[in-house]
């Protein structure tokens, strides 16, 4: 349970970082307006894929945990 929390933290901090450092691009960007918000997008998708990625992976974990304690159920009622 506590490393599903710790997860959480990361991905939320992770979040906020982006967050940050997209705003601090814009302010400092030597591209045009057009150019850096394609980056910014292209950024975002990467980042969206990332986070997406992680969480099929923590749900993954999560199917693996439940499936063991059903087996470890099973084996006491067996």
């Amino acid at each position: 349970m506590e490393d599903s929390n710790n997860t959480g933290k990361i991905v939320v901090a992770l979040l906020v970082g982006v967050a940050i450092g997209g705003a601090l691009g814009v302010l400092f960007a030597p591209d045009k307006g057009s150019v850096t918000r394609r980056k910014l997008l292209s950024r975002g998708e990467d980042l969206k894929d990332a986070v997406s990625d992680k969480l099929t992976g923590m749900m993954d974990h999560a199917e693996e945990k439940v499936e063991e304690g059903q087996k470890k159920i099973e084996g006491k009622h067996a």
